[in-house]
């Protein structure tokens, strides 16, 4: 972890297993455990069990706790006839009870995600889904004691990033966590989760005001958008462009149907320097702009297949000595314009007015900056290869 703005922003970059400096299981556990009086998640999926115990170890401390994940990680289309056939002794209907309910299981086998929203139910933890099949609702927030205007707490504070709330999100994927210890921004983040209770998702229609405005934290400003409600691949565009020397980026999913590719190209004719490291699954998708990027001489790299390693699931950019793009939303048409995410923009290259989200601590901007591209400084020198396809 390094704190930033007083203490006030929080960075952790994982797994540790990979190298990084953070256990990102652990930050989370940490943070839930932080909560005085409320907990809201708006979340993916959960797997770990050491995170569903905090969620459940808050719910009895008295923790007012609710939990939005996407459906399709607790439902089956189809019945799991694939499972019915017996086993040691079984009867055919045995075999058949057994599969319908899921009973025959491995003392040493992990917890599923149904087994873990069975056991917030019995815990009392209002858990719900999206259940919406045609958009995935792929948030990874919790926000900490501000569920009303009055309530602000001094542990009031909102956790997001790329993380998922898995064992292979935390322990096996790149990751990264900010932590934004600020009610103003909890706040943000409070208006989405109170659309999410009003069963909007996707690209229905929001409840949202306008975009929120730029929020100051001790000098580092800090701007946070949703998609699909505010179209937020035009405000990555828009920091991409702003660019004068070096961009750094490390990105799970990039598709050329967006347009964060072609401002790549742009400022790349501009002669500036951009430096990137791809998934080497989804980087070399037919889709994926890798090969038209690496010909226009920006530097390519996909990190070394390991045991170790899962996934490059990273949505991050940095900008010259001044801007942090972060947060959950993948570089693609859908996830702009269909799925539940949210990004946060941190820091300005610029001198702004106080309406506009000023003053500015260059020098705070700056680190912030350092420390995530650092991080994918790390993951291009000691875990990956060049792209030469």
């Amino acid at each position: 972890m390094v704190d930033f703005a007083n203490g006030k922003i929080q960075a952790f970059a994982g797994p540790k297993e990979l190298g990084a400096p953070n256990n990102l299981e652990r930050v989370i556990v940490d943070f839930i455990k932080g909560a005085q009086k409320t907990l809201d998640f708006a979340i993916q999926e959960i797997d770990s069990e050491k995170i569903a115990q905090a969620i459940i170890d808050a719910r009895w401390r008295g923790v007012r706790t609710r939990v939005f994940i996407e459906h399709d990680y607790i439902y089956d289309s189809k019945p799991p006839e694939k499972r019915a056939a017996p086993v040691q002794s079984e009867t055919p209907e045995e075999a058949r009870q057994r599969a319908q309910w899921d009973e025959y299981r491995k003392p040493e086998d992990i917890k599923t995600n149904r087994d873990i929203h069975m056991a917030l139910l019995r815990n009392g933890v209002d858990i719900k889904a999206d259940y919406n099949h045609n958009h995935i609702f792929h948030q990874k927030f919790i926000i900490r004691d501000r569920r009303t205007r009055n309530m602000i707490l001094p542990s009031s504070a909102i956790l997001t990033g790329s993380t998922n709330f898995t064992q292979t999100g935390t322990h096996k994927n790149l990751n990264h966590i900010v932590v934004f210890k600020e009610p103003r921004i909890a706040w943000e983040y409070q208006e989405e989760f109170r659309e999410i209770r009003h069963g909007i998702f996707g690209s229905a229609n929001s409840i949202h005001e306008s975009k929120p405005s730029t929020i100051n934290i001790e000098g580092v400003p800090v701007q946070i958008l949703f998609a699909p409600d505010h179209a937020p691949e035009l405000e990555i565009v828009k920091q991409v462009l702003k660019c004068q020397n070096r961009l750094h980026f490390a990105i799970f999913t990039f598709s050329g149907s967006s347009g964060i590719d072609d401002a790549m190209l742009a400022i790349r004719e501009s002669g500036h320097s951009i430096r990137g490291v791809i998934d080497p699954v989804q980087g070399l998708r037919h889709w994926a702009p890798t090969k038209w990027l690496h010909n226009q001489g920006i530097e390519l790299f996909l990190p070394r297949k390991s045991s170790k390693f899962g996934k490059l699931h990273h949505k991050l950019m940095v900008v010259d000595n001044d801007i942090v793009v972060a947060g959950s939303m993948n570089y693609t048409r859908p996830a702009n314009e269909k799925n539940d995410e949210n990004i946060f923009i941190i820091g300005s290259p610029y001198n702004l007015e106080k309406k506009e989200g000023g003053p500015v601590d260059h020098a705070a901007c700056r680190a912030i900056a350092d420390f995530f591209r650092n991080e994918i400084e790390r993951i291009i020198s000691n875990l990956s290869d060049p792209y030469d396809k």
